[in-house]
């Protein structure tokens, strides 16, 4: 589906939806933006939806789709605009918005702008986007008070937090309602953390200060005393991997002199807007940020701006219990992190020692234990370790749970969702803002490509350490919104090598050479050649000569330019391209599926990519109309606990047991007698397809079935059937109790007979055809073969009767074939008494000789071993011959059927199927 605004000769403006079978048009709307950007959200959700089910999980309101109205659009959109914004975890509800002015101590004024309530926080910004900034976490809250209103202050109240801060609002509307749901959930908050805070925590004291009307400031930090529990200390790293190791590095001197002029800034900085999660952020952090911030002071702000100290504050000692959990578990994610821990940041002596590599191992570990749903991704090693060289383990593995969650949504999973929107952004930003590149570039798939590494690392991978580090600064503070701008900025500063290259090639090293140059203050103004070049190598005309770039300057130049991109565009344009990059991902998974299924069927291309289409529409039928608890479930833990042996893509789409049920009886062949049997076979061939026991069905699996039944060869068809007739297919849970719990079922065979030589004597007495078979499979047993059906007994070959009875109703000849069957049956039931005599004898004379040779407790077994040998029994090649004598049993199964006409009943009938679920939800809510 594509979403596009048109404007044509009959109609002044309006929204096209294409899709692969047609195209509509809708017009005349009172208000076509407003119109656009519902239609768009509304396309967004359905794809989420339907494409990952765990994405909106939290987003309760969003999985009934009739209950959908437009002001839950608009609060939804509000909400993934102010998580995005303020970086905020996703699991946090929205409660109130309203307009407001807070006192900026630093501005000497109000600062008029909007107030964001949620779970956990309070949330301020400006009305121009990025001017000021205010997140206030509730758990640092004391006091949420009114105070008097005056003309001066109208309606103001007062919000007290731990540090010996007050912030001051006005202007509120409905304050008293805000109020007092702010003091609720304050007061739910605090009683929980009495309940599960530390025993440290809880001696602390909650007393409130007096209320002030304006903002004052603590004389440091008051909880620097308190550090991560005492428990696994000797395990977990209590300081930064940078206290321990240092890069040997030219110019230490100058270097530090620089570190402590950024220090005063920034202590500066902290006595005029705050330190901490609460500070004010404006355009003067901005400037120090983009200076880099110092080694020092680098850890705490990755903390404070990215609010992972409040996720550690309420989460006390889980990351060491992670870490004893997760440690010494062995699962894929526990391989990849093995094999990526000494490539991440190998130059860097931190990472050359076992100090380093053990914390850098712990972290990652216990964030794949965490969330199995993401793991463990490559570039998450690179980025682990910048964390670790600045801050704590423990906050280490926080950041890292902020990045992944909150801060870089969906980019860190098995299908890299996120990174591919942004990329898909990123082209569209480079048109707009870089349009005469643009147009010298047509194709921006390359730079798109090449730029794919800048997002997934934050351009660790790419710039020299200092100066990436400044970026992963910028980062923090700014959110994914840096990335974009500084991308444009190297791409802009590039833009006249990139127009006149001539190949992806050169494009590709026009990037890096810039790149690889961009230093920090302490670097050369002029790069030299690398010692194993000559003088012509340097001076090569075919090799651009890159100046040196100060990553301070590329990163002010970023803002300069590109400044004006906000978080609310960003947003609008992830919702656009969501889709797009979505659609593509499920092309793409459908032609993998496809091409890994042809080779093995018959079905022609066209039929089996419709079967396809109806394989995953049933899935999602089940999963988002229906009773989804089931399929969820078995989904969920198929994913978490198995299926290693499997790829991606036959994991992708797979039913349960309702479902297959449901498409079973959409596709099969064969007329049905009642509908109960139907239900009853449709259950066997599910039990037969699920191999590994996952209780799901692969398209694969599904796939293989419907060709045996629709092109494959009559014997094949008849062996299908048998399958079906004894275990374990077969079992002793079906509904018919006077057939199935009959005590001469034996539902303990296994499926596949392994005859050893002593064994073939045994079967002497068997008849000459079964023999020979037996004994030329038994001669390919070590060959790539399959291995000879399990015989069937008389109660299963009742039930195999019964089923082709049931398959001749409603057919032309049925006469005809009930004859026939019943010919067969008379046929077969002589041939299984022969048999069961003669064994029966044989089994005897057997018993006879192996009880005089044997102890007698041994005696016993044969005895019983004797009244198994005795059953009666027929084999699947008895029964195919027996049918082949037959005619109008071979030209019933040997007919052929139309799957294209099948299929186009199916479309129809899950068509007809969706509507009425969706009119009985709308008759429900």
């Amino acid at each position: 589906m594509r979403l596009e605004r048109v404007s044509t000769g009959l109609m002044t403006e309006a929204i096209r939806v294409n899709t692969r079978q047609r195209q509509r048009e809708f017009s005349m709307f009172l208000n076509m933006d407003e119109a656009f950007g519902v239609v768009s959200q509304l396309a967004d959700i359905a794809l989420r939806r339907l494409l990952d089910s765990e994405g909106l999980e939290l987003d309760r309101v969003l999985q009934q789709p009739t209950r959908i109205t437009k002001r839950i659009l608009e609060e939804q959109a509000i909400r993934e605009y102010v998580l995005a914004l303020f970086r905020l975890p996703r699991a946090e509800k929205l409660y109130e918005v309203a307009s407001c002015s807070v006192w900026t101590p630093h501005a000497r004024c109000h600062t008029a702008g909007s107030l964001y309530t949620t779970d956990s926080y309070l949330c301020f910004s400006s009305r121009e986007e990025g001017n000021c900034i205010l997140l206030i976490p509730l758990s640092e809250v004391l006091s949420i008070e009114k105070a008097e209103s005056t003309s001066l202050l109208p309606n103001p109240v007062i919000v007290s937090i731990r540090t010996k801060k007050a912030f001051q609002l006005i202007e509120l509307q409905d304050r008293d309602e805000l109020v007092e749901s702010l003091n609720s959930r304050l007061r739910s908050m605090q009683w929980k953390q009495s309940m599960f805070r530390s025993r440290k925590d809880s001696k602390r004291s909650v007393s409130s200060p007096t209320p002030y009307y304006t903002f004052y400031y603590d004389t440091g930090f008051s909880d620097e005393e308190e550090i991560e529990e005492q428990v696994l200390r000797n395990t977990v790293n209590s300081e930064a991997l940078m206290t321990a190791f240092h890069q040997n590095q030219p110019g230490t001197n100058g270097k530090k002199s620089a570190e402590e002029v950024k220090e005063r800034l920034w202590e500066d900085h902290f006595t005029e807007f705050g330190r901490g999660v609460h500070m004010f952020r404006t355009e003067k952090i901005q400037r120090l940020v983009a200076m880099g911030i110092p080694e020092s002071l680098r850890g705490e702000l990755w903390m404070a701006l990215s609010d992972a100290s409040s996720e550690l504050e309420s989460h006390q000692g889980y990351y060491t219990s992670l870490v004893q959990k997760s440690m010494g578990h062995s699962s894929l994610a526990t391989e990849e992190i093995e094999r990526d821990l000494h490539r991440s940041l190998p130059d860097h002596p931190a990472f050359q020692n076992p100090t380093g590599i053990a914390a850098l191992r712990r972290v990652l570990t216990a964030y794949a234990h965490r969330n199995p749903k993401i793991g463990y991704c490559q570039s998450m090693n690179i980025l682990a370790s910048v964390l670790l060289l600045y801050a704590k383990e423990e906050e280490a593995f926080w950041l890292l749970v902020a990045v992944c969650e909150r801060m870089l949504p969906d980019y860190f999973n098995r299908r890299v969702i996120g990174a591919q929107v942004d990329q898909s952004v990123f082209e569209e930003l480079i048109r707009e803002r870089l349009p005469e590149l643009a147009e010298q570039v047509p194709d921006l798939s390359t730079l798109s490509s090449v730029s794919l590494s800048w997002f997934l690392t934050l351009f660790l991978s790419v710039l020299p350490f200092q100066s990436a580090v400044c970026v992963v600064d910028c980062f923090f503070f700014h959110g994914i919104k840096a990335i974009f701008q500084l991308g444009l900025a190297v791409l802009d500063a590039n833009a006249a090598q990139l127009s006149a290259s001539t190949d992806d090639g050169q494009a590709l090293m026009i990037l890096t050479s810039f790149l690889d140059q961009v230093g920090g203050e302490d670097s050369s103004s002029v790069p030299s050649c690398p010692p194993a070049a000559d003088e012509s190598s340097c001076s090569d005309a075919d090799v651009p000569a890159v100046r040196h770039t100060n990553i301070t300057d590329l990163i002010n130049e970023s803002y300069e330019k590109f400044g004006d991109l906000t978080v609310r565009q960003i947003e609008r344009l992830r919702c656009r391209h969501r889709i797009r990059v979505l659609q593509a991902h499920e092309d793409t998974t459908k032609e993998n599926a496809l091409r890994l299924v042809t080779p093995d069927v018959s079905i022609s291309p066209e039929n089996l990519a419709d079967v396809y289409d109806l394989f995953k529409t049933e899935h999602f039928i089940s999963l988002y109309w229906g009773d989804s608890s089931s399929a969820a479930a078995a989904e969920a833990a198929a994913w978490r606990y198995g299926d290693s042996g499997r790829s991606y893509v036959e994991r992708q789409y797979r039913l349960d047991r309702p479902q297959f049920k449901s498409l079973y009886g959409l596709l099969v062949p064969w007329p049905g007698g009642s509908n109960q049997h139907t239900d009853t076979l449709a259950n066997r061939t599910f039990t037969l397809l699920d191999q590994d026991r996952d209780n799901l069905v692969t398209f694969r699996e599904f796939a293989s079935w419907l060709d045996t039944l629709y092109c494959e060869e009559l014997n094949e068809k008849i062996r299908l059937l048998y399958r079906l007739h004894i275990p374990p297919a077969l079992t002793e849970c079906e509904a018919d109790p006077s057939l199935m719990k009959s005590p001469l079922l034996s539902t303990n065979r296994p499926l596949y007979v392994n005859l050893s030589s002593g064994d073939e004597d045994e079967v002497k007495d068997y008849q000459e055809q079964l023999k020979q078979m037996l004994q030329d499979l038994m001669k390919e047993k070590e060959k790539d073969v399959e291995k000879p059906l399990p015989l069937m007994n008389q109660r299963e070959f009742i039930q195999f009767c019964k089923t082709l009875y049931s398959m001749f109703h409603s057919d032309p000849e049925e006469n005809d074939l009930f004859q026939a069957i019943a010919t067969v049956t008379s046929l077969v039931l002589q041939i299984g008494e022969a048999g069961h005599k003669g064994q029966t004898s044989g089994s005897e004379v057997i018993s006879q000789e192996k009880a005089k040779a044997a102890a007698p407790p041994q005696a016993e077994d044969t005895s019983g071993d004797g009244c198994s040998e005795s059953e009666w029994t027929v084999s699947y090649a008895q029964i195919l011959a027996s049918l082949l004598t037959e005619q109008a049993l071979v030209n019933f199964f040997e007919k052929p059927v139309d799957l294209t006409a099948k299929i186009a009943e199916a479309k129809e009938s899950q068509y007809h199927q969706r509507a009425g679920l969706l009119t009985l939800q709308q008759g429900t809510s």
